[in-house]
């Protein structure tokens, strides 16, 4: 099979529970409440191992994202780094998810050669906040 010009995509997905509250809301959302929320991690890369003909394993992706939402479980976001400074929207969750797992990933030796390409966090499943960068 000769090599694709197109890229891959994959996805893990995973769980945390957090209160927050949103400052400057002017409603419901600015008193302190919980969510379940809702992590879709996605990377993306354009080639497969040699040997195992995969762009990454599974479990190598859900390690960076585990490591990365332990430090968000069962906290008050308000007092975590940086949400203590910036509103702990989904939105700046997505962001700050996002370059944290990059970062996770590009300590893992099994992962070169991806970067992530999005992440979702939804705080019901109806309704969501995705950040990638272009």
């Amino acid at each position: 099979m000769e090599p694709s010009k197109g890229c891959w995509i994959l996805t893990v997905r995973d769980e945390f529970s957090s209160a927050h509250a949103l400052r400057h809301y002017q409603g419901k959302c600015e008193a302190p409440h919980g969510h379940n929320f809702s992590v879709e991690l996605r990377v993306k890369g354009h080639t497969l191992t040699r040997d195992t003909e995969l762009l990454a394993d599974f479990k190598d992706i859900k390690k960076a994202l585990k490591a990365v939402l332990e430090r968000l479980d069962h906290k008050d976001l308000n007092f975590c780094q940086p949400f203590d400074t910036i509103n702990p929207s989904s939105e700046n969750l997505a962001r700050f998810i996002y370059h944290e797992a990059q970062a996770e990933l590009a300590a893992n030796p099994a992962c070169t050669g991806i970067r992530v390409y999005s992440v979702t966090v939804s705080e019901r499943s109806p309704q969501s906040a995705t950040y990638m960068e272009e």
